[in-house]
């Protein structure tokens, strides 16, 4: 599990269909071969690792259903290595198994922050709710307000600064995790429902 509290941004080295590489200067430090990592909002696994850089395995539905496959060398992603008992829970549970992904439609400065509005897919409209939580990038953001196809989200400078939110630009592809708790309740609410597969 994770908190949606990026860590670093790191750098995307190498990528093949199997996996990737990716530079940073304080990850690798804080994982081992085995280890879960959160890149753009997905959790892989690593299986390689150096001082200054890490591997990891991914599988086609992971490409398939994140914006991974799109990346070139050189992009940003944001890193998060897994929660642990003593790591503050400064944003919200995410599991790093995104649901699917969506595109940022416009983003316009409101004081020091930018309000950035996402599009998404209708079938997520449901779980996203004003106020709620939803990861975008792995980035933990609280929804301002949302309809059946985008939400809208308030991004501070800081976050700006240390994710690549900042560096985003209409039409770019973004990885989506909607809140876990509200798939759950559906779940208990509604036991027919079917899930929709998450990668």
């Amino acid at each position: 599990m994770f908190t949606g509290i990026v860590q670093e941004v790191g750098r995307l080295k190498e990528r093949d269909e199997s996996g990737m590489r990716v530079e940073a200067e304080s990850t690798p430090a804080q994982l081992r071969i085995g280890d879960s990592v959160c890149v753009n909002g997905a959790c892989l696994t690593v299986t390689a690792k150096g001082d200054d850089w890490f591997s990891v395995d991914t599988m086609p539905e992971t490409l398939r259903r994140t914006n991974l496959g799109s990346l070139r060398s050189g992009d940003p992603v944001n890193l998060e290595p897994a929660l642990t008992l003593s790591t503050p829970l400064g944003g919200h549970i995410t599991q790093g198994h995104v649901d699917a992904t969506g595109s940022l439609v416009d983003a316009q400065p409101e004081g020091e922050a930018v309000l950035m509005r996402f599009s998404m897919p209708q079938r997520l409209a449901r779980y996203v709710v004003e106020k709620g939580f939803i990861a975008v990038d792995g980035v933990s953001l609280t929804v301002v307000e949302c309809d059946e196809e985008s939400f809208l989200v308030s991004v501070v400078e800081y976050t700006l600064e240390h994710t690549n939110l900042g560096s985003r630009s209409p039409g770019d592809p973004v990885n989506l995790e909607v809140d876990i708790l509200a798939k759950y309740v559906e779940r208990l609410l509604l036991p027919s429902v079917q899930q929709e597969p998450s990668a």
